[in-house]
């Protein structure tokens, strides 16, 4: 399914802005030079930090890397992986952020995509939200959902931690529900994401001094809305308007009218606001300070956000990948000054593609949009009138992904609706290749290489049957699934690499750097760390460990 599948969600989300000196305006990093390695600390850190950059690629970080000189900067001295993978089909947000810190694939994680279809539900919208616990009715009538990491299937690194020390406590703050709630699983001690009224507190925590300070900030800002930020002049060139549907993108800045919400969720401020909160929440609860190990999950929202919403080549990225570096900067420096003993590491959920309109004019004359016509609606229609049915043939949301065979359809003509969908998909120029539940699931999950994975392995990755769709389509490479372009003009999902591949990033205190261009899978980040924490291997992973010192040794032992 499509990150589109969020639109209607995002459209509840009010935007705020963040006073100034409360979370500073990106702005152009001054030159510097990376902080030095000094020796370490201890044996085990104390506080590990897991940060997931919505929709950071790998093709988007190496883009800037040569400017770098605040956090990003200070990870690069670590062990670096530039050509990390999300190796499964379904690169979206939610079965991105299930695999970060649980060692497995979203076909165990359970977690096959943003929402999938569950015709039992008691419910007109038969659509199931990966966050959302099925079995709960809102309370309040604004709400579509109640949020839970109930779907999520398997344990994280921070429920591994409490299940032998029942001291450490496991937070994450995100700017998004399915960020956070995926990262941290149903053992948090403390959970913050945006609600649409401020960042709200879903933890057994209780209230937070950080989120509320934060909170103020941005609902005095929204009054008077906040001037455009600083482009770095390496930006520069990258600022050049194209026209996409009724917008020109391209050429902006961030500036924000009097309570533009989405605006702001779709800037940098967004990220400054969620790493200040992180900030306040380390020194809250004595993070990594208690002798015990503690996980800190973050979640930046804002590339996501920004490359949904303006491209992933344009100006705008380029300003938010600044103040994402800045910003870490700032953050590290603090857990620096506290004295901490900590780990880092830093990777994606997915990556993306750029807008047609701007990949054509670059050198990418197969760049384009979808033909609407291969919405499962369209598609299902023409199959009912061929089969003679009054009643839909197929359900979906999107033109790529899952489609599911309608349930009215009698049972005695399903595989016959499902051989005659697969046919008119697979004759469409704009689609690569289609596979059947039945298909999918004749083959192992995949190990190894994943530069090498067939797309049928790649599906599998991502494939867990009552969820995933009776059919998987996969389009193009540079076909872009929004036919029509709105609010949201860019996406992401395919088994595309310009969508697996995203850096993954390790940096300790006293680390030796290296940089390793051999693949690395993001399932491989839960036992990497458990390595480095001296936690026995665990059983039956899909990712393994993976040494991150440079020399004599191994973390891995």
């Amino acid at each position: 399914m499509l990150e589109t599948v969020m639109k209607p969600l995002a459209a509840l989300i009010p935007a705020f802005a963040l006073l100034a000196g409360g979370c500073a305006a990106a702005q152009e990093p001054a030159a510097s030079t990376p902080p030095a390695v000094v020796p370490s600390t201890g044996d085990s850190p104390t506080l590990v930090v897991a940060i997931s950059v919505d929709q950071l690629s790998s093709d988007l970080f190496e883009q800037y890397r040569a400017h770098y000189t605040g956090g990003l900067a200070r990870l690069l001295n670590g062990a670096v992986f530039p050509n990390g993978y999300q190796a499964q089909a379904a690169t979206e947000t939610c079965p991105g952020h299930s695999t970060i810190l649980t060692g497995f694939y979203p076909a165990n994680t359970g977690i096959i995509a943003n929402g999938w279809a569950d015709f039992t539900v008691a419910r007109d919208n038969k659509e199931i939200y990966c966050a959302e616990d099925p079995a709960r009715v809102p309370q309040l009538s604004e709400e579509r959902f109640v949020a839970s990491s109930i779907n999520l299937l398997v344990p994280t690194l921070g429920g591994r931690l409490k299940a032998v020390s029942p001291g450490s406590r496991n937070v994450a703050i995100s700017g998004k529900d399915r960020a956070a709630l995926m990262m941290a699983g149903p053992t948090a001690d403390a959970i913050f994401w945006w609600t649409g009224k401020g960042f709200g507190n879903f933890g057994a925590s209780g209230p937070s001094a950080s989120v509320d300070r934060v909170n103020a900030q941005v609902a005095a800002t929204l009054a008077s809305g906040a001037p455009a930020l600083p482009v770095p002049s390496y930006c520069d060139s990258r600022s050049i308007p194209f026209a996409v549907g009724e917008r020109t993108v391209g050429t902006g800045s961030f500036a924000l009218t009097a309570d533009d919400g989405r605006g702001f969720l779709a800037s940098p401020r967004s990220d400054s606001a969620v790493l200040d909160i992180a900030e306040g929440l380390v020194a809250e609860h004595d993070l990594g300070g208690r002798g015990v190990v503690d996980v800190l999950s973050i979640s930046l929202s804002a590339t996501d956000y920004v490359g949904h919403g303006y491209g992933t080549n344009g100006v705008e990225s380029c300003i938010t990948v600044a103040n994402i570096d800045r910003e870490l900067g700032d953050f590290f420096a603090a857990l620096d000054a506290r004295g901490t003993d900590y780990v880092v590491v830093l990777t994606a959920d997915h990556g993306g593609l750029d807008i047609p309109e701007r990949a054509t004019a670059q050198g990418a004359p197969d760049a384009r949009r979808v033909d609407p016509v291969l919405a499962p609606e369209a598609v299902g229609a023409r199959i009912s009138e061929a089969m003679g049915f009054e009643v839909p043939a197929l359900a979906g949301d999107s033109p790529f992904g899952d489609v599911y065979v309608h349930p009215l359809v009698p049972a005695e003509r399903r595989a016959e609706v499902l051989s005659m969908a697969q046919g008119l998909y697979a004759a469409h120029p704009d689609v690569a290749q289609t596979y059947t539940s039945a298909q999918i699931m004749e083959v192992d999950i995949p190990v190894g290489d994943p530069r090498g994975w067939s797309l049928l392995e790649r599906l599998r990755a991502s494939h867990y049957p009552g969820r995933s769709g009776d059919l998987l389509v996969l389009l193009q490479p540079e076909v872009t699934p929004i036919p029509d372009p709105g609010s949201y003009i860019a996406t992401h999902g395919s088994p595309w690499d310009y969508d697996r591949r995203v850096p993954i990033l390790f940096w300790r205190t006293g680390i030796a750097n290296f940089e390793q261009s051999l693949p690395i899978v993001t399932p491989d980040i839960l036992p990497t760390l458990m390595g480095v924490l001296g936690m026995p291997a665990a059983e039956g992973l899909d990712g393994v460990c993976r040494d991150i010192l440079a020399g004599a040794g191994s973390s891995c032992e």
